[in-house]
């Protein structure tokens, strides 16, 4: 079965919409493996900073009906679409990858180019899956990240227990 990995942000009611994103992803999928949470400004419109982690977990759903499970979740927690692409988001829950398979299932690709171009996405999944390799690239998450050039971009939140539910 393979594992899939989410990113999630939030940056509306921050703690309140991500511990509600965490509850709806562990009611349909039961054991997750959660990252440390980042803090990161904005990026591409002027806005409150964002939380943000990567969320695993093991499913033999096709990453069309994922996808589909995201937009579900996020609209359940006010997330409204056809604004523009860099906006404020209540919830924000992205398929990154399927296992090791590459596929545009779904309409979307993957893996996720938002695993190279933002440090708030490889940050968190290097975190946890440091030793799993990209599926197109077929280098280590940790390998990966120590090579990516972002780091000052982001705050690791050591104080997180509002994550616990």
């Amino acid at each position: 079965m393979p594992r899939v990995w989410i990113s999630v942000g939030s940056n509306i009611e921050r703690e309140k919409n991500i511990r509600g994103g965490i509850v709806a992803l562990r009611e349909l999928f039961g054991d997750l493996v959660v990252s440390p949470v980042y803090e990161t400004a904005s990026v591409g419109f002027d806005g409150d900073p964002f939380f943000n982690l990567v969320v695993g977990f093991y499913s033999e759903l096709p990453p069309r009906v994922l996808h589909g499970l995201m937009r579900e979740i996020e609209a359940r927690f006010g997330r409204e679409r056809g604004g523009d692409k860099f906006s404020s988001r209540t919830l924000d829950l992205d398929v990154l990858t399927y296992g090791q398979i590459v596929s545009d299932d779904g309409g979307k690709h993957l893996p996720r180019d938002e695993i190279m171009r933002y440090a708030f996405v490889l940050a968190p999944l290097a975190d946890v899956a440091g030793d799993e390799r990209h599926p197109e690239l077929k280098q280590s998450y940790r390998e990966l990240w120590s090579e990516f050039d972002g780091a000052r971009e982001l705050r690791r939140l050591d104080d997180v227990d509002w994550l616990v539910d």
